[in-house]
Formats: C-alpha cells, sequence, structure tokens
C-alpha cells in the first residue's frame, strides 16, 4: 500500500476532484496509469529540425516526404538485396509521390493487378516499421478515414501465421477488385511520410528570395506537428502584414531586387500603381544599380521587362529609405538617426558622409528628394504608398498565413534540452548577457528579452476596434509602437534577429566604395565557438540536461570552406547550410537537416534539389550525406523527454486519485 506521506490530500483535494470527473473510478484511473506507462517506455519520436528555407518549396516539400533521406534508409534496411536497386527507387519514389508515380507506373506496368499486389505488401511492410514506435492509438488517429480499419488490420497481423496470411491476401485482393487500389496506395504512402517525421522544427525564415515561401506556408498549415523560431524575414512579413510601411517598402524591394513576384501576386498585392509610378517618375533614368539579380536565365525577363523592374525597384527603395528615416526619428531612444542617410547627402556635390567620411556617389539622380526636406514624402509617393498599404492590409490570404505564424511560433523554444532560436542574443564584449531597452523604461536580457520581444510582436496584432482610444488592458506594450518595432527587429544593432553594427542598404545601392558595405557582426556570432558563452545562454534559458545544445540557422555555414556546422564543442548547431539557391555557390551545399531520433543527434547535409518533375519521373532524390553528431548511450525513451516528464506529473497524479479512492477521501462514481 501506498504511504501517505507522498500525498497533502487536502492541500490537493479541489483538484483531485476535478479529476475525478474524468476517471471516475479505480479502474479508470488505474488503465490510464497502464496506458501513460506504457506510452513513456516507447522510443521517443523522431524530430526534424530545418531553418532558413527562403522560400525554396519544392526542395522544402521533398525532405518532407523522403523525411531527410530516412524513407529511403528504412526501404534498405527492409528489402536489402531482395529487391532491385531500381525497384527501390521506384518504391521510395512512389511513397514521395504517390498520385503523380502511380500515373507513369500505370501507363508502362503491363501486369498491373500484380503490380499492386506486389506494392501494397512493400507498403505495409514500410509502415508497420514506421509506425513501430507509435502507441497504437497515435497511429489510428493518423490513418485516413477511409482506410483505417484496413490499413490498421494489416499493420497488425503478421503473414508468417498461414491462417493469417490468407486473411491479408483476401483483404489485398478486395482492395484491388474495387478498383481502390490507387486510393489505398496514396493513403498508405502519405501515412508512412506523415509518421516518419513526429515533430518538425523550422529555425525561421520561411519568407524570402525564394519563390514559394506562400506553398511551405500551405504545406504546414495542413502539417501535423511543428513550430517555427521566427527569423528576420518572417519578421519583416509580419511587419508588412500589420501595417508598417517601412517593412512593406522593404519586402517589395527585395522581391524586386531578386525578380521574386510570386508570393506577391498569389497575396494578391497590386503592383500596377508602383509600375505606374516608376515609368512617370524614373521613365529617363536608366536604374543600372537597381537591375535585378537573376540567379538563372529566365524567359519572362526581356530587356523591356528588365528596365520596368529596375524602375520599380529604385521607386521603392527610395521611398523605403525615407520610410525608415521617419521612422528612427520618431525613436531617438534606438539611437538610428546616423542611418538617415538622405540627410547626410550634399546633393550638389553628389557626396555623402557615412560616419565622418565623405564619398562619392554612384548615381544622383533623385528627382523625389527635397534637399531641404529630404525625407519628405512627395504627394505622388503618399498616395503610392496609401494603395500599396491597402493592398496588404486587405489580402487575406498572407492575414491567413501570419496568424499560423502566430499561432506556431515564438521568439525561442527548448525542446528536449535543445534552445532553439533563428540568429543570436545579444550579449556585452566579455560574453556576458546584454541589456537591452525594447520600450522606454523597459530593459531586458536573454530569455527575458526574447519572451518580451514576443509578446511586442503579439501586441501588433491587437484588435484595431478594441478599446479604441486607449491601450488595451492585456496588450504589454501600444500598438503603434509594437508596429514601428518590426523595423527595429529587421535592422536594429541589438535585434536578436540581425545583430550587426548596420545594414547596409543604402551604400550598397548608392556608394561605391566596399569599405562602406561592412556590416559589424556582433558579440554572439564573435564568441558563440565558445563552450562557456554557449553555458552561459544554456543556463539563463533554464535548459537542463547533460546533452544540452543551442540549434541555430540564419549564417550559412561555409561547408566547402571547411567550415564545421558543430560549434562550441558539441554545444551549437548551426543549420543554415543554404537551401536558398542563391547560397549554393556560397555554401556548397543546399541545406541541413538535423535528425534527432532516439538513438541520438544525425546532420544530414543535402546536395541541391532539381525539380519534382525529376523526382517523378527520372526517380532523383535528393542525395543526402549523414553525419553523426551525437549517439545516446542507451535508447532515448518518451520517458527522457519533455512529454515524458509532463506523463510522469500526470501519472503521480492519477496514483494521488487511486490512493484517494482506495482510502475512502473520495468516493467512486459508478454508474
Amino acid at each position: 500500500m501506498t504511504s501517505t506521506h507522498h500525498y497533502d490530500i487536502e492541500a490537493d483535494r479541489h483538484y483531485l476532484q476535478l479529476l475525478s470527473q474524468s476517471f471516475p473510478t479505480i479502474a479508470d484511473a488505474a488503465k490510464e496509469i497502464i496506458n501513460l506507462e506504457a506510452i513513456m517506455n516507447l522510443p521517443k519520436g523522431t524530430e526534424h529540425f530545418l531553418a532558413d528555407l527562403h522560400g525554396e518549396s519544392e526542395a522544402f516539400q521533398h525532405v518532407l516526404k523522403n523525411a531527410s533521406g530516412n524513407i529511403k534508409r528504412k526501404v534498405n534496411e527492409l528489402f536489402g538485396n531482395d529487391i532491385r536497386e531500381s525497384e527501390k527507387k521506384e518504391l521510395c519514389t512512389l511513397i514521395y509521390y504517390p498520385e503523380q508515380k502511380l500515373e507513369l507506373i500505370k501507363a508502362q506496368e503491363q501486369d498491373i493487378d500484380d503490380w499492386y499486389r506486389i506494392t501494397i505488401h512493400q507498403l505495409v511492410k514500410v509502415c508497420r516499421d514506421v509506425s513501430s514506435k507509435y502507441t497504437r492509438s497515435k497511429v489510428r488517429k493518423s490513418l485516413p478515414e477511409d482506410f483505417s480499419y484496413i490499413i490498421e488490420e494489416l499493420l497488425h497481423e503478421r503473414t508468417e501465421d498461414q491462417d493469417k496470411a490468407a486473411y491479408v491476401a483476401v483483404i489485398v485482393n478486395t482492395i484491388i477488385s474495387t478498383g481502390r487500389a490507387d486510393d489505398f496506395i496514396c493513403a498508405i504512402c502519405n501515412v508512412i511520410q506523415r509518421l516518419a517525421i513526429d515533430q518538425l522544427h523550422i529555425l525561421g525564415d520561411i519568407y524570402d528570395r525564394g519563390p514559394g515561401a506562400h506553398k511551405i506556408m500551405d504545406t504546414l498549415r495542413q502539417y501535423h506537428a511543428w513550430d517555427i523560431q521566427w527569423g528576420n524575414h518572417d519578421i519583416l512579413w509580419m511587419g508588412a502584414s500589420a501595417g508598417n510601411d517601412a517593412c512593406i517598402c522593404n519586402v517589395l524591394r527585395l522581391c524586386l531586387r531578386y525578380s521574386n513576384l510570386a508570393t506577391i501576386e498569389e497575396y494578391g498585392i497590386n503592383l500596377v500603381p508602383l509600375a505606374t509610378f516608376a515609368l512617370e517618375v524614373y521613365g529617363d533614368d536608366p536604374c543600372e544599380e537597381f537591375t535585378p539579380k537573376l540567379l538563372k536565365p529566365d524567359p519572362r525577363m526581356d530587356e523591356k521587362t528588365l528596365l520596368l523592374t529596375a524602375r520599380m525597384h529604385k521607386a521603392i527603395t527610395v521611398i523605403q529609405l525615407k520610410e525608415e528615416a521617419r521612422i528612427f526619428k520618431r525613436h531617438p531612444e534606438w539611437q538610428m538617426q546616423d542611418r538617415c542617410l538622405f540627410d547626410a547627402i550634399d546633393y550638389e556635390r553628389q557626396t555623402c558622409t557615412v560616419d565622418g567620411k565623405e564619398y562619392p556617389m554612384k548615381s544622383c539622380h533623385f528627382p523625389t528628394i527635397d534637399p531641404s526636406d529630404p525625407n519628405a514624402l512627395t504627394s505622388e509617393e503618399q498616395l503610392l504608398m496609401q494603395k500599396l498599404h491597402h493592398s496588404f492590409r486587405i489580402s487575406e490570404k498572407l492575414h491567413k498565413h501570419i496568424r499560423t505564424l502566430l499561432s506556431h511560433g515564438c521568439m525561442y523554444a527548448v525542446h528536449n534540452s535543445n534552445l532553439l532560436f533563428h540568429a543570436s542574443i545579444p550579449l556585452n564584449d566579455d560574453g556576458s548577457l546584454k541589456q537591452v531597452e525594447i520600450y522606454p523604461g523597459k530593459v531586458y536580457q536573454g530569455k527575458e528579452l526574447m519572451h518580451n520581444i514576443g509578446m511586442m510582436i503579439r501586441a501588433a496584432f491587437q484588435s484595431e476596434h478594441s478599446n479604441a482610444d486607449q491601450q488595451l488592458p492585456t496588450a504589454e506594450y501600444p500598438r503603434d509602437y509594437a508596429r514601428d518595432y518590426f523595423l527595429y527587429l529587421w535592422c536594429g544593432k541589438d535585434s536578436p534577429l540581425f545583430d550587426k553594427s548596420k545594414m547596409a542598404t543604402f551604400e550598397r545601392y548608392f556608394l561605391s566604395d566596399r569599405e562602406t558595405f561592412k556590416e559589424e557582426k556582433g558579440n554572439y556570432f564573435k564568441l558563440r565557438d565558445s563552450a562557456d558563452v554557449c553555458d552561459r545562454i544554456l543556463d539563463a534559458f533554464g535548459v537542463e540536461g547533460p546533452n544540452r545544445h543551442i540549434i541555430n540557422g540564419h549564417v550559412p555555414v561555409h561547408a566547402s570552406k571547411g567550415e564545421n556546422p558543430i560549434k562550441a564543442g558539441g554545444r551549437l548547431m548551426v543549420i543554415d547550410g543554404g537551401f536558398s539557391e542563391a547560397y549554393h555557390s556560397e555554401t556548397g551545399i543546399a541545406g541541413y537537416t538535423l535528425v534527432y531520433h532516439s538513438r541520438g543527434f544525425q546532420l544530414v547535409q543535402h546536395e541541391p534539389f532539381t525539380s519534382q518533375r525529376d523526382a517523378i519521373v527520372r526517380e532523383t532524390d535528393i542525395k543526402s550525406t549523414t553525419q553523426i553528431v551525437e549517439m545516446s548511450a542507451h535508447r532515448m525513451l518518451v520517458a527522457d523527454t519533455d512529454k515524458g516528464r509532463e506523463l510522469k506529473t500526470q501519472v503521480d497524479d492519477l496514483k494521488e486519485l487511486l490512493y484517494a479512492y482506495r482510502h475512502g477521501i473520495l468516493t467512486e462514481k459508478r454508474n
């Protein structure tokens, strides 16, 4: 019998009474304890960590479909030399793209029923393997309604038993004879994809120069379990959605700079007013510095289109620099007035003074700038910004995606002794946590800084209709200030999403001297190789455990130059390997996935993805190499995870409830 000293029944009585409503009898409570104890002794689920997707939707979706090479590895383990290499490739491609691959196979397969029979048995085998670390209940929840019962039967029946073999054969034959084979194959392939990744962590930057950020968001909205730690580009789009005009200009400038308008068009942002304005104001300007950067030839970008894009690019850049200056002057506490560089131009001599030194301008053609008030918008620019602002504010799809980022995201997270954030933690020169003022009189560091910035971001999305004339009592920060603060997060010196001396946008466009382009990185990036500094940060965030880590993205790892993504004696893992095509030549690879399964950590390094069409037709897969980062001495169980600790608490509570029932303190509620 359990001893009484464990429990303070009187103090817990109210909670126990509430608990007894869910578990009204000894049998109910005992059954749940057995269930939870069993779950805790299963292997931990597989977590995948990705960073800096930058709109590369096809590569991202493929990595999800192939579980960063994990499905291919399982197929090789399960079938070894029993089937040909070409058959294994076909099976993998079928699992990744079932609908499309089926069409191709049916067009060339002579005995399709036989192919169905063999393939269904193979898929069941793979599905059985990926589902083995989950409870039947969890597997059941991931099954599609139409085939839930059938898949469950096939997963749990072993064909070694002759009677059972006949039973399974009848099920498979009936699926084929009723014309449901295609639907069944698609359903079980989707289940395999789903069970191969238990939890997906994205360490920021869904948005940026790639064409498919909206497609990534659509995928994530349907995904079973994921979270995001916001990156600087996500914040920029969130700021634009909240109505920060400087963020709107930055978003459009970057899209025009890389001739990437797919996401803008998908969100229904009307660029006709910008095109009209650019032609009127910059119609005689070659705008050479603003020619879009194309990674590869684009047949849609003829000379005329390139010139129009360049003019639109210049028009929005000039407005952006004005809008930024207005916000910087509104907030002298940010100490960013030195970035109001239109004020630093000598328009007659065509020079600009940066950091006390005078430099010649590449060009000084600014028809919308009044030298006596250089940051004032002309009436035409004001009208244009009103139209663009309206376009961003009424985009239902954009707001839907931003709401998804808000509900699944935060500035940082701690999962299973891993501290996740996108870029940095502001530090002093000696590696101690830096005090940062995020609002007049509100100074924070480390964990409190990240938490309060998260509160600030959410405050920007408080309803405009509630308490219109006063601050919402639930909001920590005024909405207008919070909206402005998106710009600081994007380019402020002490922003944990930027953490550089400056963002040299003006200098790169208008000055030739490359010394002005230099953006000095903050102390975090200088000191993060130090184990002591990483330990200090982990302590500050309350991360415990013998194998604790910081996991980051943001700064591409130059793998081709021998840079190691594992730093600070294994305490820090930087997993920005350059998903974006623009970084492939710089990093030498096409991204990383960090995989954390029951045996430990593996870092998967990806080669560039060609296309979804290649993957389906030619059965090309992303070539991935795996680096073992850290292996556990024993297989990690659910009990060793954060979830396990939650379940342990629930078990303890239920044992107390059992004690209360058995000692007559609470009465069972039998029907």
